[in-house]
């Protein structure tokens, strides 16, 4: 992979890992059952998985 490519995909995973720690925080999962919703780290990978 090129240098240019790797901070594409660097930006899309920290813009994926903020994004989903938004998600959390704005609309999370008030039962707490939940998979991906219920805890900040959970929403905050699967963001940065999608971003990458």
């Amino acid at each position: 992979m090129t240098k240019k490519a790797l901070t594409i995909t660097g930006m899309g995973v920290a813009v994926g890992a903020i994004a989903g720690y938004l998600y959390y925080h704005f609309v999370g999962c008030a039962s707490g059952t939940c998979a991906i919703t219920s805890k900040p780290l959970n929403s905050s990978l699967y963001g940065s998985l999608m971003g990458g």
